[in-house]
């Protein structure tokens, strides 16, 4: 799944400015698309997600950028085979300090004293959040509306990568729009299911005149 910034900043608690500021000084960047040049759109995988999810944690907890940055640059140097540390491995901060998981399960390494023994707990539970938080915001939802004194069953779906949503009618196939927000894609819903009903009363029209 890809995600816009917008959908990434609702997700994850972090601002659409810290986005672009955390993407432009290399400490988060999106790993789908980036944002190069005019037109362009940042898209953010769910590893992604869980890593700006972390680093706002440690940020909430008094953790610096410049020592979360260090934080990151130490683990990519120290496991080279880890890709998206923060996201791979677990980590606890004091707020002066980040620890990670040693291989051994019964120490942690500080990362930001190259590898002082102290204890450490897992926060894991971030990634199971945002799995449930991601599958909140991606859930279609259902509404009726109305369109010349009939009511239409129709499906909004958000749309992750663009933003905004698109919805569909099913009992009229092929009739769908989309808007960027609720309000405006069910409105537009509704001017697309009036503009297939002329359709479809024109060709009724035109059948019978040709009978």
């Amino acid at each position: 799944m890809a995600f816009n910034a917008k959908t990434a900043s609702k997700l994850t608690g972090v601002t659409y400015r810290q986005l672009v500021y955390w993407d432009e000084t290399h400490l988060i960047k999106p790993s789908i698309s980036g944002a190069e040049g005019t037109g362009s759109t940042r898209l953010y995988s769910f590893t992604d997600l869980v890593q700006l999810r972390v680093a706002n944690a440690l940020k909430a907890q008094g953790v610096s950028l410049q020592k979360i940055r260090k934080a990151i640059n130490w683990l990519r140097k120290n496991f080279p085979d880890i890709k998206k540390p923060l996201a791979e491995k677990r980590l606890i901060t004091d707020g002066n300090t980040i620890f990670v998981w040693a291989e051994d399960r019964e120490a942690a390494l500080d990362v930001l004293a190259k590898g002082q023994l102290v204890m450490s707990i897992a926060v894991g539970q971030i990634i199971e959040d945002t799995k449930d938080e991601v599958a909140r915001i991606a859930s279609e939802k259902k509404y009726n509306v109305k369109v010349q004194g009939k009511a239409y069953k129709v499906v909004l779906h958000p749309d992750l990568e663009d933003g905004g949503f698109w919805v569909e009618c099913p009992s009229l196939p092929g009739c769908s729009s989309q808007g960027d927000t609720v309000e405006e894609a069910l409105d537009m819903i509704r001017d697309a299911i009036s503009a297939c009903l002329e359709i479809s009363a024109g060709a009724k029209r035109k059948g019978r005149a040709s009978a």
